[in-house]
């Protein structure tokens, strides 16, 4: 699905964007970007800054975010300085990251029918996780 032959794209520093990116590959983002965000994965850079929401299935930030955040694996590095609502699968976070916002499972969103049905088959009786890095 994601990630054939290792591709990815970059969002430099010297980048802004405005408007709505979808990228079907794993993106690094060091500019910024005034809009929603979708993609395989993401990889946020220090100086970076994302307004809008965020949806991946893996993501590792440690900029600035104003906005949700719909990730199955979520990393928040000390760097990291979040205003919104996080959901998650699992979740990790560094000593020093600031959240302004409600952490919550990803399955606890609502019973809505977004959720695939395969989805809901593996995920069965899997616990979402949280682990705290010192």
């Amino acid at each position: 699905m994601a990630n054939p032959g290792g591709t990815f794209s970059v969002i430099g520093p010297d980048v802004t964007i405005r408007g709505d990116i979808e990228a079907s590959v794993d993106l690094h983002v060091d500019g910024k970007i005034v809009g929603n965000l979708a993609c395989a994965s993401l990889v946020q850079g220090e100086s970076s800054r994302i307004e809008g929401e965020i949806k991946a299935e893996s993501a590792r930030l440690s900029g600035e975010i104003k906005g949700t955040i719909e990730v199955r694996n979520l990393v928040v590095l000390k760097s990291a300085q979040i205003e919104g609502d996080v959901s998650y699968d699992t979740l990790t976070i560094e000593q020093g990251a600031s959240v302004d916002g409600r952490f919550a499972p990803l399955r606890a969103k609502g019973n809505n029918q977004q959720k695939p049905a395969a989805e809901g088959a593996q995920g069965e009786g899997k616990q979402p996780g949280l682990t705290l890095a010192g």
